[in-house]
Parts: C-alpha cells; structure tokens; sequence
C-alpha cells in the first residue's frame, strides 16, 4: 500500500518503522534506490568485505599448485580425448 513520505530539506525521508522491520533494516544499514524515470525503488542492500590480496600471497599459492610434470602429464591424459 502506497504511503506518503515527507522530504527533508537535507533530500532526507524516513522509512516507516513497520516497513524496516518487515525487511529487516537497521540504522547504519545499506539501501539501494534504484531510479526509474517516474519511480524510485528502495531495496534493502548488502555489503560483502572484500579481501585483497599481494603479489607476494598470489605467487605462494601458484607456487603451492604447481603440479610435478609426471602428475600433470596424468591429469592431461586423463582429461584429453583419445584419437
């Protein structure tokens, strides 16, 4: 059901209290607003850590891969078609 909202003169509105808890936002929560020409959508949204990793921390784990060439000639003819 349609509910009206009124605009802060800082472009602030206030969600209603039913609705946040129905979707389960919090103060400090991310919404995503989506405009939509005639529309603006509001979705509850998600923030995922992402961990970055060195150079350093990338070459130890190839170098933890590396297969031994007797190993990986297995796996290649395991995997390649016969003729």
């Amino acid at each position: 059901m349609p509910q009206s909202l009124i605009v802060s003169s800082r472009g602030q509105v206030t969600l209603p209290a039913a609705t946040r808890k129905r979707l389960g936002i919090k103060g400090g929560d991310v919404v995503i607003m989506e405009d939509r020409g005639s529309e603006i959508v509001l979705k509850p949204g998600l923030l995922l850590e992402i961990q970055h990793y060195g150079d350093d921390q990338i070459a130890q784990w190839d170098a933890d891969d590396k297969l031994e060439e007797q190993e990986r000639r297995r796996i290649l003819d395991a995997v390649t078609p016969s003729k």
